[in-house]
């Protein structure tokens, strides 16, 4: 059994053949974490001591990075006492992960593509959660898919998850041609840890792809229950898609001011705004990155273009949260 300490000072044991993410979560520590599959890179960081990977690969880190030392905590046990060059998420302390039953409350399509889910939750079990979490549910025969929460917690605790259709998608063919009123579903969360964490600088930005939207709304939402948190503040929302009808929400919030830029990668001629990608387009605006905190969610691809570019361009680098959408059938 090793010793992992942060650098806080925070120390737990990591045992042998569990990865450091979950012997952290075991003794009640939260690393930054999203996709547990070695995909989205979230969970990064540098490691002094003796690791050895033991699940998924770590393919998303670079030849550079791994020769520095860097690690995925999702993918390594420790063979030794390691010290990592990160701090716990004490916010997330009093967040436990659950599994729970929960009922299809109603639907309705957004768009082609994507479907609104409303959840309800047992009225005497509901679900605590930060705004920008997520959630797997669990469908026919084990069959498990992780959907950020579009909403902020409401007094009657339901859920309401955006759905986008995967060609082939076996869980896709449930919801877009089997879905029901009232359907009986398991879902397990929260889980991740994109969240609202830093408001000190001037400028809040969201950078948004797809479905990406969903928790991003969340956060609004729990902005717009407290605005004081943001007194003066900026808050820009960059929203990028392929296709005119890949923006089917709009933000309408009285008490924020909310600067929207919808952006398209392959909009059609009658479309007169903003074009390219999202980074492209808050690098265009020439916001100052440097009293910037970025909170970007939806593709990898986006995810790690967004974030080196704009760290190049002078954003902070530990003010840039994340949470990569990975595909999954």
């Amino acid at each position: 059994m090793s010793t992992i300490t942060l650098s806080n000072q925070k120390a737990f044991f990591c045992e042998s053949g569990v990865t450091i993410l979950d012997s952290a979560k075991k003794h009640g520590v939260t690393l930054e974490y999203s996709c547990r599959s070695g995909r989205c890179g979230i969970c990064k960081a540098h490691a002094i001591g003796e690791t050895e990977v033991i699940r998924h690969d770590e393919s998303v880190l670079s030849a550079d990075e791994l020769a520095s030392g860097y690690i995925l905590t999702c993918c390594r046990t420790a063979l030794s006492d390691v010290c990592l060059d990160i701090e716990d998420l004490s916010q997330f302390a009093d967040i436990n992960s659950k599994t729970l039953p929960c009922r299809v409350d109603s639907f309705k399509r957004l768009a082609d593509d994507v479907v609104e889910v409303v959840l309800r939750l047992p009225p005497k079990d509901p679900l605590n959660y930060l705004p920008g979490q997520y959630v797997d549910i669990i469908g026919k025969e084990g069959i498990r898919r992780s959907y950020s929460i579009a909403n902020a917690p409401r007094e009657d605790g339901k859920l309401q998850l955006h759905i986008r259709r995967v060609v082939d998608g076996v869980m896709s063919r449930y919801w877009f041609e089997d879905l029901g009123n009232n359907d009986l579903l398991r879902l397990e969360g929260p889980r991740g840890t994109f969240a609202l964490r830093n408001t000190l600088p001037t400028n809040l930005i969201f950078l948004a792809t797809g479905t990406g939207i969903a928790p991003v709304k969340a956060i609004l939402e729990q902005l717009k229950a407290d605005p004081g948190r943001v007194a003066n503040k900026r808050i820009w929302v960059y929203w990028g898609g392929r296709h005119a009808p890949d923006i089917y929400w709009n933000p309408e919030f009285d008490s924020l001011v909310i600067n929207f830029i919808p952006v398209l990668s392959r909009p059609d001629g009658s479309w007169s705004g903003r074009t390219g990608y999202v980074q492209d387009v808050l690098e265009y605006d020439g916001v100052d990155l440097a009293n910037s905190v970025v909170y970007a969610c939806g593709s990898e691809h986006m995810i790690h273009s967004a974030k080196e570019k704009l760290v190049t361009l002078g954003l902070p680098h530990k003010n840039f949260y994340s949470d990569a959408f990975v595909s999954s059938n």
